[in-house]
């Protein structure tokens, strides 16, 4: 009998045998299918575009808005301003009313108005066995050629820096997806505040990567989302063909977020995190640009550094130097099968 595949991204090895075998050989597509590269790059004249497709199946609740954030910032990893964007918008049978429609609808639109996207097509349907509504955004944007960063660009001795801290966003889509488990070691207060997570540090990060990239020499950007900040290292180690070492004490995680992890029997590093940048840059740079970021208000914390290959991501910690397991799916993904 063949093996039914759990909930969550599908396997990695998997992934990366039908990716091989995708038809890749159009000479304008300068950025193709792989392990960690998010984006797609297309030469298009003198304009380079990128693009980039994403589901938001974990959170309903502003799900409109998640679907713009989340597109938008791989595209801020690339270094692209983002232009335009088509929706998918896959509704509930018997639980789709116009008020909902409305409501998803204007949550893309407000989002979009906030950072300038325009929207320009998409589809709307109610579909049969849905329980719940699934966006799916396709986000387009234009970046020049010489900003133009992306994974594979990390380089021996770059030190490698996240912001914020992790994991930001599985910490507000617990708090709002599973309020009653939640309010078991939350109090209100902490409960509103988990659930304000969302937009406060927030789950964009287009203003710290512009800000790095204007204040020294970015070799690399990420974004980690499914699988957490452990899948993003992994993810970037392949893409680039490095070894990655990180100090874990020295991963920023806000005490709220780690007692809701407690809370559901998650590990940090292991829960979608959407809110942090992880990103690369070279060893004189990256002290200036962690201040630029600060300055601004914006946790940015050093994290560990790059080696030469193989791809490997290692963690040092009380007991030494050991291999980082690569989550097999998201933490949270346990959560939705209870």
């Amino acid at each position: 009998m063949a093996q039914i595949l759990p909930v969550g991204k599908v396997p990695r090895d998997i992934l990366e045998r039908l990716l091989a075998q995708a038809p890749t050989q159009d000479p304008h597509v300068l950025l193709r299918p792989g392990i960690g590269l998010d984006c797609a790059v297309v030469e298009v004249g003198d304009t380079l575009l990128v693009l980039k497709s994403d589901p938001i199946t974990f959170a309903t609740d502003a799900i409109g808005w998640y679907v713009v954030q989340v597109t938008a910032n791989d595209l801020a990893t690339t270094g692209a301003t983002p232009r335009w964007l088509m929706v998918t918008m896959l509704l509930p049978e018997a639980r789709t009313t116009a008020k909902l429609v409305e409501r998803i609808s204007q949550d893309v639109y407000r989002a979009c108005r906030e950072i300038g996207v325009t929207v320009i097509g998409g589809h709307t349907e109610i579909t049969a066995k849905l329980d719940r509504p699934i966006l799916v955004g396709t986000l387009i944007g234009e970046v020049d050629r010489e900003r133009l960063v992306t994974p594979q660009g990390a380089r021996e001795g770059d030190r490698i820096l996240l912001t914020k801290g992790v994991p930001i966003e599985a910490t507000a889509i617990l708090a709002r997806e599973f309020p009653d488990r939640a309010r078991r070691v939350l109090s209100a207060a902490d409960l509103r505040q988990a659930r304000a997570f969302l937009y406060d540090p927030g789950i964009s990060v287009l203003r710290e990567a512009r800000i790095a990239q204007q204040a020294g020499q970015v070799t690399a950007m990420h974004d980690p989302t499914e699988g957490g900040l452990a899948t993003a290292l992994w993810e970037l180690a392949e893409a680039s063909g490095r070894a990655l070492t990180i100090d874990r004490r020295a991963v920023p995680i806000p005490p709220l977020a780690a007692r809701v992890c407690q809370a559901f029997g998650l590990d940090p590093l292991n829960a979608i995190a959407s809110g942090a940048l992880l990103f690369t840059a070279t060893a004189s740079d990256a002290p200036r640009i962690r201040y630029a970021i600060e300055a601004a208000g914006i946790t940015c914390a050093e994290i560990g550094e790059v080696a030469d290959g193989p791809a490997a991501v290692w963690h040092t910690g009380a007991t030494g130097r050991e291999p980082l397991p690569c989550p097999v799916r998201d933490a949270i993904a346990q959560i939705y099968e209870v």
